[in-house]
């Protein structure tokens, strides 16, 4: 196991460089972000070549990507245009979207699994066609039209929550958006859980289980659940760094300050040092939950083993 770890953290070193060298490159080819920081009127050639110095981008793009990258490792993810740190806004940003995620993720364990449990032990029957049906529905509405109906409905129409999240961000006040932000991931790890249940029900070490007059529910928590969760692990580790980064548009939709907010803003204005640093940061979060995806295989399935 430890060596496994130790190749696997090796492995990650290539990647993590060649995830953040085309973000990199994709953010410098948005626009000319001294341009995004003038706003709609023209800049001053002067005022243009003093901010192109001061932030080095009037440097070459590979040369700028070795400074940044040097920078990282000692814990400096530049400055925003504004001139505040990036650091800090990571520090402001990171803990509500941490907590809006942590929400979003025990929906789609608590609910998703739940719901695909029960339809897998009773595939074909009426509860399996109404939520296959119910998922479908969550699928195929965008999450902006989920978040609105939502806040309009409980929050202006029946007073049950605020419409908008306040500064703090209670885990409270997160209930509606990360209900909202986990719909999509809840119905598909729902399918997937009550398909991989569905699938390992005719398996020969259940019929052996339940051949040995083993009770039904030891069968289904022990032997049946455990390995049809591999997939749903593989899905939900996946999905960790897919929510924190992708929660622009719950985020918006309830006036959240977090990642999301911070990446839009940055990729409004362009600025580079905003989204770099972020999104950075997201590589190396979406990598670690892979490595705890990997590990968390031997736990679930006893067969698999680690070399």
């Amino acid at each position: 196991m430890g060596r496994y770890v130790i190749r696997r953290l090796l492995q990650m070193i290539p990647v993590f460089f060649g995830a953040t060298l085309l973000i990199f490159l994709m953010v410098n080819v948005m626009g000319d972000p001294i341009q995004g920081l003038c706003g709609q009127r023209q800049c001053d050639p002067a005022t243009a070549a003093r901010l192109r110095q001061e932030f080095g981008l009037d440097k070459p793009v590979w040369q700028q990507y070795l400074t940044y990258m040097g920078h990282v490792f000692t814990g400096d993810f530049g400055t925003a245009f504004n001139g505040q740190p990036v650091i800090e806004l990571m520090a402001d940003a990171f803990p509500v979207t941490l907590r809006l995620t942590l929400v979003a993720i025990f929906f789609e364990i608590v609910i998703g699994i739940t719901l695909g449990v029960l339809t897998g032990l009773r595939r074909g029957r009426p509860v399996d066609t109404g939520v296959l049906l119910l998922t479908l529905v969550v699928i195929s509405v965008p999450t902006f039209v989920t978040g609105l109906l939502l806040q309009f409905l409980l929050g202006v129409e029946w007073g049950i929550v605020k419409p908008a999240v306040s500064p703090a961000a209670t885990l409270d006040e997160l209930i509606v958006p990360g209900l909202v932000l986990a719909s999509v991931s809840l119905a598909y790890v729902t399918r997937l859980t009550r398909t991989s249940i569905a699938e390992n029900a005719r398996a020969d070490y259940v019929r052996t289980a339940r051949a040995k007059g083993l009770p039904r529910r030891r069968v289904v928590t022990r032997h049946l659940l455990r390995n049809s969760l591999i997939p749903v692990v593989t899905f939900i580790g996946a999905d960790i760094g897919a929510l924190m980064g992708g929660a622009i548009v719950t985020e918006r939709i309830f006036n959240i300050h977090g990642v999301g907010y911070q990446l839009y803003q940055g990729i409004v204005r362009q600025n580079t040092q905003t989204v770099v640093g972020f999104v950075t940061v997201l590589v190396l979060i979406f990598l670690l939950a892979n490595l705890l995806v990997d590990l968390l295989y031997a736990v679930l399935d006893p067969r698999i083993r680690y070399a």
